[in-house]
């Protein structure tokens, strides 16, 4: 039985500036959510999103007051070992709240996976690989010191992904940017843009050429999220990948795009698409539909970032890698031990549940009071 349900808010400053053409962060407010069971299990899940309100229509406030107000009374008292059933009745019950129910549901699901004492990924079909590509985003906005930290990376073995978060300047300024960080690299390092929809679609004609031609590998949501006809058309146009990421909000989202064939990759990020089974259902779209799969982040800390990991643990084709370096840009950690990162790779828990645990005396003193 489901005893009660804690929500908390952690600010947690972050190693650098953050900039993003929405917002620029120097702080990530962490969402954890915990779920206390009758037979004594705990499961963790996390609901951090980006930028607050700039970003979507959820804030890390938002979420704990619906969680805390709407969507914990419904769920007290239910079969905690059924926690499909649970969900079913929260997604009847209550419209929207995508990174809600996100959480809610990783906090079932790892309740239940440390009950049955396996990894979670067991409970999501089972793992198809133990460790995962990673990327990491240069979004310094400085050209120089995205090159040394570039560089840096590369050298500690930890990343040989980089994408550029762009939009925030003009065109040209942005693809300068970019170029001058490619030819520094060369063919050491995937070099790929997020644009945040910064762009209208002739900018995006203008800007992905230039790209293209310097050998930039993906271009991540170029255009505004519900303008899908231009989406559509800058795929069709252009040789290199275009990926769409705020217009996925799920697996309705993924077959609309597909139907459209407005995308050559999905970023699938659970909170986006409402938990960790409907981002499963992405997957299996994308797969149907010829899509290739890339492992998105709202910069979660430990809880969220193992949670996509065992979801991108058994994806049959990870074409696009991942970009799960989340705790990596934060300052603070809440777990007892951190995720492992090595040889470009982050590793994926092994332990039951999530197979992460929380360090109780770091809570108290990172939750915002």
């Amino acid at each position: 039985m489901i005893q009660y349900i804690e929500t908390f808010l952690l600010d947690v400053p972050t190693i650098r500036p953050h900039k993003l053409s929405v917002a620029t962060m120097n702080t990530q407010t962490l969402v954890l959510v915990r779920v206390r069971c009758a037979d004594g299990v705990t499961g963790w899940g996390e609901a951090t999103t980006i930028g607050g309100l700039n970003y979507g229509d959820e804030s890390p406030e938002s979420i704990k007051v619906n969680i805390d107000t709407h969507i914990a009374p419904l769920m007290i008292g239910m079969d905690a070992t059924q926690p499909a059933k649970a969900m079913a009745k929260i997604r009847k019950i209550i419209q929207g709240n995508r990174f809600a129910k996100c959480a809610i549901e990783t906090a079932l699901l790892d309740a239940q996976a440390r009950r049955l004492n396996i990894p979670l990924s067991e409970l999501l079909g089972g793992r198809v690989r133990d460790a995962l590509p990673v990327a990491w985003t240069l979004a310094s906005g400085d050209t120089a010191k995205d090159i040394a930290e570039a560089e840096q990376m590369l050298e500690l073995r930890r990343h040989r992904i980089f994408k550029l978060k762009i939009g925030l300047r003009g065109v040209d300024d942005d693809v300068a940017h970019v170029l001058a960080i490619k030819r520094a690299l060369g063919a050491r390092a995937s070099v790929r843009v997020d644009v945040n929809q910064a762009w209208n679609e002739a900018q995006a004609v203008r800007g992905i050429a230039a790209l293209e031609a310097g050998g930039i590998d993906l271009i991540e949501q170029p255009v505004k999220a519900r303008n899908t006809g231009a989406l559509g058309r800058l795929a069709q146009r252009f040789d290199v990948a275009i990926m769409a990421d705020e217009a996925l909000h799920g697996p309705d989202d993924a077959m609309a795009l597909a139907r459209a064939a407005a995308a050559d990759v999905y970023a699938v990020k659970i909170t986006q698409s409402g938990g960790l089974l409907p981002a499963l259902e992405v997957a299996t779209v994308a797969r149907l539909a010829g899509v290739g799969l890339y492992g998105g982040t709202m910069l979660e800390g430990g809880i969220g970032t193992a949670a996509t990991a065992h979801v991108c643990s058994t994806f049959p084709e990870l074409a696009w890698d991942t970009e799960l370096f989340g705790p990596l840009l934060l300052t603070q950690e809440v777990l007892r031990e951190p995720l492992v990162y090595q040889d470009f790779m982050l590793q994926v828990p092994t332990g039951p549940g999530l197979g992460v645990e929380i360090d109780n005396d770091k809570l108290r003193a990172m939750a915002r009071k």
